[in-house]
């Protein structure tokens, strides 16, 4: 029913006001190009089979490090932003209940003394001549005590309309809610990984400062001996103090990402500080991972589900201002006991009553009506393109993070040979030196490549995880993790292809 069409059923057909209608569009999603595969077929041990459901709940379980484990269900009890955005579904219901009050009878109990005199330089009827004498200047009191009623008749949906958009509102808040779980726990593990990464560098570089001090020791009793000369010697300790020179960043990033943890569980910069001081290996990525299809992705992604929602709650929010441009139907009534003294309050004869309907309808308002009719629809396409924006967006993450999943793994298997392949480099190096078949700087320059190989390395299978972390968050990975816990507060979100019933309704 288009607009047009509503306006005169309801505003010319006596029958409307005993049977209801409901103005405003009828809402349908958003209609958005989703493709049916991905534009580059996962690779690297991800496939684009149905994804099992407990596998993408729990996603961050397929790492097997017990200590990630642990800061995940801490942060989901204690971060802040996960309890504001709970705070804000509890919000969003109770301004449902606000809403919803409007089309239920309103009843006020009241009551009051009033004390008058009238002014004699008033006068009260006279007679024929023009004559009359002063007003009645006698003080009284009254009394009264009663109940005040008003029922709006919902008879072109207003209030209807306005209960939709706070439903899609509380959708939108949920989705919003499990959005911040989402991020949250992509955010905890990756600072998690990071700091076992910046662990792992920092032995790295301890365990190159060793060998690399020990090459110092022989510079020196080389130099010592004559056999060698200074230049040897003073390359050996530059390169001795620029891996030393490494330990301080890496000792910073540690403390860094530990802050950061403690932060997202809830608590102070420094709580986490003894419980993650031991080192620990990155955690490593399953042989194996299903991310499904693009559709499934959708139906997935919270802020998608969000954007949805906030679309129907837009639209919803259309009808509510076309409504004023009907009248609005009222039941009024009141009963009370009215009289001079308080004893007579409860006599029978101090009962007043009256009852009835009524009706306003703004004639004419110089267009404000029609003028937020149009900022309504405005909001509706605004939100409207929101949604096709967040669907190319959630497309866009899971295409790059599949994409950068793989092929980082390709750069740590290449970065794994070129460790293999240098190492045995130092020890050849090392061994042709103390033959005399070698110069000394081939052993230094071979202990240098080393320990950048195999910082590289360590960065790249940080990466590695990091990236598959994001391919789980770009498929909306653990936006139910805590459903289990929030079962009776938290309802089910409605998935991206749900409608609002259908809102032209007879009661």
């Amino acid at each position: 029913m288009n607009r047009t069409t509503a306006r005169l059923l309801c505003a010319l057909t006596p029958a409307a006001l005993l049977t209801a209608c409901t103005v405003g569009p009828e809402y349908a999603e958003p209609t958005v190009a989703r493709p049916e595969q991905w534009a580059t077929p996962p690779e690297g041990g991800l496939s684009a089979d149905a994804p099992d459901a407990e596998q993408i709940r729990t996603w961050w379980r397929a790492l097997g490090d017990p200590a990630l484990d642990g800061l995940v269900t801490a942060a989901m009890a204690g971060n802040l932003d996960l309890k504001a955005a709970r705070a804000r579904v509890v919000e969003a219901r109770a301004l449902r209940g606000v809403i919803e009050a409007d089309g239920l009878p309103q009843l006020d109990a009241t009551g009051g003394y009033t004390r008058r005199r009238a002014s004699e330089n008033v006068k009260f009827g006279g007679g024929a001549g023009g004559g009359g004498g002063g007003g009645n200047t006698e003080e009284t009191d009254l009394f009264t005590a009663g109940f005040d009623a008003t029922w709006e008749l919902d008879v072109f949906g207003r209030v209807r309309r306005g209960v939709q958009a706070a439903d899609a509102d509380i959708l939108a808040a949920e989705a919003t809610r499990q959005d911040v779980l989402v991020t949250l726990l992509a955010e905890v593990a990756r600072n998690y990984v990071e700091l076992r990464a910046f662990q792992q560098r920092r032995a790295i570089a301890e365990s190159n400062i060793r060998v690399q001090q020990e090459t110092v020791n022989l510079s020196k009793a080389r130099f010592d001996a004559g056999l060698s000369s200074e230049l040897d010697l003073k390359r050996a300790e530059a390169q001795l103090a620029t891996t030393r020179a490494a330990i301080p960043t890496f000792a910073a990033g540690i403390r860094g990402a530990a802050h950061r943890l403690a932060v997202l569980t809830g608590r102070p910069p420094g709580a986490l500080l003894d419980e993650l001081t031991a080192s620990g290996p990155i955690p490593s990525v399953p042989a194996t991972a299903r991310v499904g299809g693009p559709a499934d992705l959708l139906r997935r992604r919270p802020d998608v589900r969000a954007a949805e929602r906030r679309v129907a709650a837009a639209s919803a929010r259309v009808g509510v201002a076309t409504a004023d441009l009907y009248p609005r139907f009222t039941l009024n009534g009141s009963l009370s006991l009215e009289a001079s003294t308080v004893g007579d309050l409860v006599d029978a004869n101090s009962r007043a009553f009256s009852i009835g309907p009524s009706v306003r309808w703004a004639i004419f308002s110089g267009g404000r009506i029609r003028a937020n009719i149009a900022a309504a629809d405005a909001r509706l396409d605004a939100v409207a393109a929101q949604y096709e924006a967040a669907v190319l967006a959630a497309l866009e993450n899971a295409e790059t993070a599949i994409v950068n999943y793989a092929r980082e793994q390709d750069r740590r298997d290449s970065l794994r040979r070129a460790v293999e392949a240098e190492q045995r480099a130092v020890a050849l190096a090392t061994e042709l030196f103390s033959k005399g078949l070698t110069d000394f700087f081939s052993v230094l320059d071979t202990q240098r490549q080393l320990f950048a190989l195999q910082d590289q390395l360590v960065e790249s299978e940080r990466t590695v995880t990091a990236n598959l972390i994001a391919v789980y968050k770009a498929l909306g990975g653990g936006w139910d993790a805590d459903l289990p816990a929030e079962a009776e507060a938290t309802p089910q979100p409605l998935p991206v292809t749900a409608r609002i019933p259908p809102t032209v309704a007879r009661r």
